[in-house]
């Protein structure tokens, strides 16, 4: 099926530009995004390695977390090995597949992170306001189930996105204007027409960002007024800072995909796309271990007891 798609192209490979017209901040940058990925990486696999390992991080919150995280892998992994190639090399290229296959991974781990944030505040929001039937409305093949159709979904808006943009032909110029394979710019390098592509991200756009946002608003909404209702003051501050957490993450992840798709492909611009996509591509991932766990008073336990079985 790939054969077919690039018998169609004149391009069997793009190059993509990077941050070339910064040629001072090259070496800056690949030592940023290094640090950034490390430390991305390994903080979202200590978040899989204490849920998975820690009888005490079983309740839903963290059974999502895990899901989060792996996401973040997947995010992070898709994008900053190729863009730390191009910061260190003169000219960095991307195969056909490889780019598809780099389109594929971002728009799945993107679009799941949406649906897993939505997801995650509907677990808040029936923790908070509906504590009493917490347990039998978040049961674990519940969690299950919407787990996996969080994963289903995105896989499925990936799959569709980029078999949408394999049959389309490139019959150059070559030159993507970002660090990596996204849509808006691939689109304005076809040579035939995107109409089918544009309503799709529109599509997706009402989808994945407006939907899950006004849902995720409305949980927050809901969330709030049960805790103004409430009595007592150490009951609204915990609850208050479980909520401060995921909306922080929420307002960031929201900010910079809302700059970077919601617009229509005639009106991109490639800084501010580089700028927004270092947000949720990048900063993101490496921050959503930190608001979301290691402040977490169990997370820093489950830390603790494992660290300790190693000194001994």
């Amino acid at each position: 099926m790939m054969t077919l798609s690039l018998n169609q192209t004149g391009v069997t490979e793009f190059v993509l530009e990077g941050f070339s017209e910064h040629p001072g901040l090259r070496l800056f940058l690949a030592g940023c995004f290094l640090s950034i990925y490390m430390m991305a990486l390994m903080g979202n696999i200590v978040i899989i390695a204490l849920v998975t390992s820690s009888t005490g991080l079983q309740s839903p919150m963290y059974f999502f977390l895990c899901n989060l995280a792996t996401m973040d892998i997947v995010c992070t992994s898709s994008v900053i090995p190729k863009a730390l190639v191009g910061l260190v090399s003169e000219e960095n290229t991307i195969s056909f597949k490889g780019c598809m296959t780099q389109l594929f991974f971002l728009a799945c781990s993107a679009s799941s992170e949406l649906l897993l944030l939505t997801v995650m505040a509907y677990d808040r929001y029936v923790a908070i306001c509906f504590p009493l039937h917490y347990s039998t409305r978040m049961y674990p093949q519940m969690c299950g189930a919407l787990a996996m159709g969080v994963w289903s979904i995105g896989s499925l808006n990936a799959c569709v996105h980029t078999g949408l943009m394999a049959r389309l032909s490139f019959c150059g110029p070559k030159v993507i204007t970002h660090f990596f394979c996204e849509i808006p710019p691939l689109l304005l390098l076809s040579c035939s027409p995107t109409y089918v592509n544009s309503i799709m991200t529109l599509v997706a756009d009402a989808f994945f960002v407006a939907i899950n946002f006004m849902l995720t608003l409305l949980s927050y909404s809901c969330i709030i007024a049960s805790i103004l209702r409430m009595r007592s003051p150490e009951g609204k501050k915990k609850a208050f800072s479980t909520c401060s957490s995921h909306l922080i993450v929420v307002s960031v992840y929201y900010s910079s995909v809302f700059c970077a798709y919601v617009s229509p492909a005639s009106s991109y611009s490639p800084e501010r796309s580089k700028a927004t996509s270092v947000l949720y591509s990048v900063l993101s991932p490496t921050l959503n271990p930190l608001i979301y766990t290691l402040r977490n008073k169990d997370v820093k336990l489950a830390l603790g007891r494992i660290l300790a079985s190693f000194s001994h």
